[in-house]
């Protein structure tokens, strides 16, 4: 059996960089973002069972202009991921995987998860 050098699976700068190639890192990290996330959810909980005192310290912070930020990260986060899950769902079925379909799920991904993220937070403004 002849020894060869070559790599025995193609290396990144074989593959070009696409928009579902940028979904998939960016659905990692949003599925970090949302477990970092719960951690806030978790503090909230834990803030309310303690007593007014906990709680309006933790609404202070999270109220701030920087923890509105991070909540608005949060949202979006956990919107984007939610319908790149979505899509992955559809794909395991056998769907849309030719190209033209790949392209609209992902879009659909980007545009949805921002649209939804504005809905939420004007909903929640309103309130």
């Amino acid at each position: 059996m002849k020894n060869t050098n070559r790599p025995l699976s193609p290396h990144l700068e074989i593959y070009q960089f696409s928009l579902t190639m940028a979904l998939s890192i960016l659905h990692r990290i949003t599925g970090v973002a949302l477990y970092l996330g719960t951690g806030l959810l978790a503090w909230w909980l834990i803030a309310a069972a303690m007593g007014p005192d906990q709680l309006d310290f933790v609404n202070f912070v999270l109220g701030s202009w920087f923890g509105q930020l991070v909540l608005l990260g949060f949202t979006w986060a956990l919107f984007h991921h939610m319908l790149g899950g979505i899509k992955h769902f559809i794909w395991d079925t056998g769907s849309g995987l030719e190209s033209e379909s790949r392209q609209l799920l992902s879009w659909i991904n980007i545009i949805g998860g921002l649209v939804l993220t504005v809905l939420a937070w004007v909903f929640l403004v309103w309130m």
